[in-house]
């Protein structure tokens, strides 16, 4: 039995069938059950108002009451995409170094016709697919083809002022963790180009590898902790915690760890008043290249769209870190952070 409902009243657990092609829509099939709030966000996205929903293969039918969530902002990340069931899923795409980095990205980058703010946005969309396909699959050759071709989105970066600025201002506010990736990298290069771009002290394409690749640990996370829509207990916690050591491990592996990147990957969730992790090091004893990570990181989860709290703007963002947060960052580093968005 099929029937159409509001969007509003979607809720996870509902099979459903959207009224589009599947070109038109970025999802696996336009078939499938909901198994996040983030898929019922990306279809309200896309301006639809109602959308069929068979309730016989549903395990949830209209009227039911969702149980009331609750969640740490900084704790809940997500990188799943719709649940499929088995009857309509078909294979999933093998990636590998020929297929992992989208033609298309080479050919934005290169393309000297294209504006910078339409530049910026290709080249947006494909580096999310191809850290998606890297989560998907990271093997040690992804990982290397995947850290190749994020050498070139720094390239373009350092080297195209405009391009770079409305790479700023087009980031995505969903927090699948391939999209906090390239956010977080971003966002992080920009501020390392900044501080260091006077300086032949620094290997900016390292740290560009570093700032893309900071979460890859978290693809060894059990996914039902990734995509808890609720506060992690402790345990779930002391499980997230291994994603620093699981992404330097993953990097060693692929003989791809640079001092650069170790420092990123393991440093980023360390704070500058020892309550951070995995370590719990504190001022000076962080490296200053997970400091500017760190910054980035948080800056992301709170702008970032969930299903449990509207996207903070980057100003609001800004002034929460400054003022609830004050002993989390290196306050230099976060000021001059502040500056690439003025």
């Amino acid at each position: 039995m099929k029937k159409n409902i509001p969007v509003s009243e979607l809720r996870v657990g509902m099979y459903v069938i959207l009224p589009l092609s599947w070109s038109e829509h970025n999802f696996l099939r336009s078939k499938f059950r909901l198994a996040s709030a983030e898929q019922i966000d990306k279809i309200r996205a896309h301006g639809l108002r109602e959308v069929t929903v068979d309730l016989e293969r549903s395990d949830v039918v209209p009227g039911d009451k969702m149980a009331p969530q609750s969640v740490n902002e900084l704790e809940y990340v997500s990188h799943s995409d719709a649940v499929v069931d088995p009857k309509d899923q078909a294979p999933p795409p093998v990636w590998n170094p020929d297929t992992l980095v989208p033609p298309e990205l080479r050919e934005a980058i290169h393309d000297r016709r294209l504006p910078p703010e339409q530049k910026a946005k290709a080249v947006y969309r494909h580096t999310r697919d191809m850290m998606q396909r890297m989560l998907d699959a990271p093997g040690p050759a992804n990982i290397r083809a995947g850290k190749e071709a994020i050498r070139s989105v720094t390239d373009l970066v350092l080297t195209d002022d405009q391009t770079a600025r409305s790479l700023l201002r087009i980031t995505a506010h969903d927090f699948y963790t391939y999209t906090h990736s390239v956010n977080v990298g971003i966002t992080s290069l920009m501020l390392a180009k900044a501080l260091f771009k006077n300086s032949d002290g620094h290997d900016l394409h390292e740290l560009g590898a570093g700032f893309f690749l900071h979460d890859l640990g978290k693809v060894m996370v059990d996914p039902a902790i990734i995509n808890k829509p609720a506060r992690l207990d402790e345990t779930e916690m002391r499980r997230m915690r291994i994603h620093p050591y699981q992404g330097y491990k993953l990097l060693r592996d692929a003989d791809a760890l640079s001092e650069e990147c170790r420092v990123i990957v393991m440093e980023h969730h360390e704070l500058m008043d020892g309550g951070g992790y995995p370590k719990r090091i504190k001022g000076d004893q962080i490296h200053l290249y997970g400091r500017i990570c760190c910054i980035a990181d948080v800056f992301d989860a709170l702008t970032a769209e969930r299903s449990y709290k509207k996207a903070m703007t980057p100003f609001d963002a800004l002034t929460l870190m400054r003022d609830k947060m004050p002993n989390h960052f290196d306050r230099a580093l976060f000021g001059a952070f502040v500056d690439l968005f003025r």
